[in-house]
């Protein structure tokens, strides 16, 4: 998942460029949050189906929103043109882990006993489980997003990375994967 981060911050060199990474991202995010969500229910797969086609779609326009404010503006500054995508990231993901997991508020999830009866389906556990993996998305996507950008802020004026700026991509990539 660190790679897909990492590309989706990349720079921009055309609409291709800027689309796919997000795209692959945000299917990555739904899939993964839709095989690890409670499957406490029964869902139609064409409920499904059309619920993480939403949730993909919606999720890569929030996070294409930025680049393609760079592209048509020519915004350069430091906080727009680092900090602007690293918001728009972190509001995707979330919006993606509550649109791909919204049946399990409405539903509701099984609750159960000490010996791993169900004793019943509960919306508030449902709604609780999706706040808290909406927060612990939101903090990861943000740290992997916001550490190599504040590294790169900071290093990039040393005098190493100034004759090998290459190598700043390096330092991105470690940041994220860490």
């Amino acid at each position: 998942m660190a790679p897909t981060v990492f590309l989706s911050m990349t720079p921009l060199k055309g609409i291709k460029s800027v689309i796919l990474p997000q795209v692959f991202l945000c299917a990555y995010m739904a899939a993964f949050n839709s095989i690890n969500g409670n499957r406490s229910y029964t869902c139609k797969p064409l409920e499904r189906s059309l619920l993480m086609a939403g949730a993909v779609a919606s999720s890569t326009f929030l996070g294409v929103i930025p680049q393609f404010v760079q592209m048509k503006y020519g915004l350069t500054g430091p906080w727009i043109k680092r900090l602007l995508p690293v918001i728009f990231l972190v509001q995707a993901s979330g919006m993606n882990v509550y649109m791909s997991r919204s049946l399990e508020s409405i539903k509701g999830i099984a609750v159960m006993d000490k010996e791993g009866n169900v004793l019943g389906h509960s919306r508030i556990a449902g709604t609780k489980a999706v706040r808290e993996t909406l927060a612990s998305r939101i903090v990861l996507f943000g740290t992997s997003a916001l550490i190599p950008e504040v590294f790169t802020y900071f290093f990039k004026r040393t005098q190493y990375f100034r004759k090998n700026p290459g190598s700043l991509w390096i330092l991105k990539l470690s940041c994220t994967v860490l």
